[in-house]
């Protein structure tokens, strides 16, 4: 087997794994945001969002990066085969991640009356913010966890905990919106996060560690470089969550909260159910990257790969999301949130571009070049925030999706010019091929559905472009891992 269909495997293996995750949890998602819409309605979807993006900015800020740093140090001891240092990272870790979650809570204690007023222009979430304080403290321990089984490569363990988490989640939490309507929306969030932590837990107990002990003052001085890069990192998550946040305040204040509910019901889609291929390759796209890193052939190809087998996931299922995007919001949600319809096609679009760039972020990330990174998120982020409210004011919800396309374009060129520049990068024409040829068609399934009035020979044709798509994907899997011996190798060992 040559070293790049080894290397093709497994990235699909990793995919696979996650990606089966993910399916699960979409379906555990799909359960959840069908109950919440039609228990709490677009209103209570936007109260849910405004609260946990306010938290999540928090939680940005006071987090230090550590959830991203943790992991390429850790998966490089793990790669060196280095058992001492890879507990004392670990040791470092797991004491840095009790300093910024107490750090996370205080900050949201003190400051919850003003983060009430802020984001309801009411005190009248002061005790909302009080009580979710804690979730701070929770989620840095879990990210603790999530790191080092991530690190170590331990992804079926990761996976499981996942899985249950969301399962066992959704069975505890679902009650709570049922009997107490919106006043079940803060214990949900602190049952989801101490939920997930004791999972994690319990799955990061099986590695069996026994890192050394260490002082207050020598987690301060061994973990200042950490605490140094990913102060960038820090900063970076957190100008991508108060964009957001401030995204949606300007939506709350040009229009209402039922249109936050709109917004971020529509873009729950893209990142839980389209972002089903990123999340799941990230998983084990960047410490593979960081690996070879220092190695330009290696790192450009291992690049290209996995863009490759991105754009071959995403191509059918983004036809897909643009020809029944109506069928698939009131499957996930209700009739009620059809509005988002057109908002979510153009967003589809939109992320053939940004899974270009996705990968393009994680290179500047695995260099360790967290002050360019910094750098690039915060230009990023000033033109979409500002390209997103323009779109809003002018054309509504429709607006940020148009936003959403037009963005991710001007931050694949920006990725393009910083990466070429500093570290020599170039896509290959096979990636280029592929990611125009499903763009070409998936715009075309746009076109069908938007400027035809007959639905049914829209419906017709959209099936076509998606039977188009799953064809040209399938032709570059074969390509690639030759699916006819996997299957008659498969089905020999059966025999």
């Amino acid at each position: 087997m040559s070293e790049e269909n080894s290397s093709y495997r497994q990235i699909f293996k990793a995919t696979s794994i996650f990606g089966g995750v993910q399916v699960f949890n979409i379906l555990i998602s799909m359960i959840r945001s069908k109950f919440i819409a039609i228990l709490l309605g677009p209103s209570g979807m936007g109260i849910a969002g405004l609260l946990s993006s306010t938290v999540a900015i928090i939680s940005s800020l006071t987090s230090f990066g550590l959830g991203t740093i943790s992991v390429k140090d850790i998966a490089s001891a793990n790669e060196q085969k280095d058992n001492k240092k890879l507990l004392y990272a670990v040791a470092v870790l797991n004491r840095l991640v009790w300093y910024t979650g107490a750090l996370g809570t205080v900050f949201t204690l003190v400051l919850s009356p003003y983060l009430s007023k802020l984001t309801f222009d009411s005190y009248g979430y002061t005790w909302s913010f009080i009580f979710l304080s804690v979730t701070l403290f929770l989620g840095q321990l879990t990210l603790g966890k999530d790191a080092v089984l991530q690190g170590t490569r331990e992804l079926k363990w990761l996976a499981y905990a996942n899985m249950l988490s969301s399962l066992l989640s959704l069975i505890i939490t679902l009650p709570l919106y049922f009997f107490y309507g919106l006043g079940g929306i803060v214990p949900a969030m602190i049952i989801v996060a101490s939920t997930t932590l004791v999972i994690t837990q319990y799955f990061y107990s099986k590695l069996k560690f026994s890192p050394p002990k260490i002082s207050s003052q020598e987690t301060l001085v061994k973990g200042k470089t950490m605490m140094k890069t990913g102060f960038f990192l820090s900063l970076s998550g957190l100008i991508i969550t108060a964009c957001s946040y401030l995204v949606r305040i300007f939506i709350t204040r040009t229009g209402n909260l039922e249109d936050v509910g709109f917004y971020n019901a529509g873009f729950a889609i893209i990142n839980s159910y389209v972002g089903i291929v990123f999340t799941a390759m990230a998983t084990d796209y960047y410490p593979r990257l960081s690996a070879v890193i220092n190695d330009k052939i290696k790192f450009i190809s291992v690049v290209n790969q996995q863009g490759n087998v991105a754009l071959i996931i995403l191509g059918p299922i983004l036809t897909i999301f643009i020809v029944f995007i109506n069928i698939a919001i009131i499957l996930l949600y209700s009739e009620k949130f059809l509005p988002i319809s057109t908002m979510m096609q153009y967003s589809a679009i939109g992320v053939f571009f940004k899974a270009a760039s996705w990968l393009l972020g994680f290179v500047v990330l695995s260099k360790g070049s967290t002050k360019i990174y910094f750098w690039c998120e915060l230009l990023a982020n000033i033109y979409m925030t500002i390209l997103n409210c323009l779109g809003f004011y002018f054309w509504g919800l429709d607006g940020l999706g148009i936003s959403f396309i037009v963005g991710y374009i001007l931050y694949l060129i920006q990725m393009l010019v910083v990466t070429n520049k500093f570290y020599g990068f170039h896509f290959d024409g096979n990636f280029i091929k592929i990611f125009f040829i499903q763009l070409l068609v998936a715009g075309l399934g746009l076109l069908c559905m938007r400027i035809t009035s007959n639905i049914i020979f829209s419906y017709i044709m959209g099936s076509i472009l998606i039977i188009i798509a799953s064809s040209f994907s399938l032709y570059n899997v074969n390509k690639i891992v030759n699916i006819k011996n996997i299957l008659l190798k498969i089905n020999g060992k059966k025999k």
